[in-house]
């Protein structure tokens, strides 16, 4: 059984770099076609895709948050980091990690993280 689970601070203040790790279990995040993947949803809102990094160390960022985001690896400790710079109180969200297979759609889900961003 494959779990994710987010870890990182709950308050990150305005301007500052938001940093969070999911940690994987069951499963390598380096297994062939696997897609490691940070997805918010602000309060009231839809979910948001982040970005990404595959199975090959490659990344890829929403165009909207590209600026700001970057995605790493710890392959040792089978975990992938999310860090978003300047923040501002609108990325206050709950943030989650999630996997997907070959563009298959999400298979495994963290529970989420709540993110607040003070002013």
């Amino acid at each position: 059984q494959v779990q994710l689970q987010e870890s990182g601070p709950g308050l990150v203040k305005a301007s500052q770099t938001l940093s969070l790790t999911c940690t994987v279990s069951g499963a390598s995040i380096l297994i062939d076609h696997y897609t490691w993947n940070w997805i918010r949803q602000p309060p009231g809102k839809g979910l948001e895709w982040m970005g990404v990094i595959a199975f090959d160390g490659s990344t890829y960022y929403s165009p909207s948050l590209k600026s700001r985001t970057s995605i790493s690896r710890d392959t040792s400790k089978n975990q992938f980091s999310l860090h978003l710079s300047s923040v501002t109180p609108e990325d206050t969200a709950v943030y989650y990690c999630a996997s997907e297979y070959a563009d298959d759609g999400y298979d495994y889900w963290g529970q989420g993280t709540q993110v607040t961003v003070s002013s």
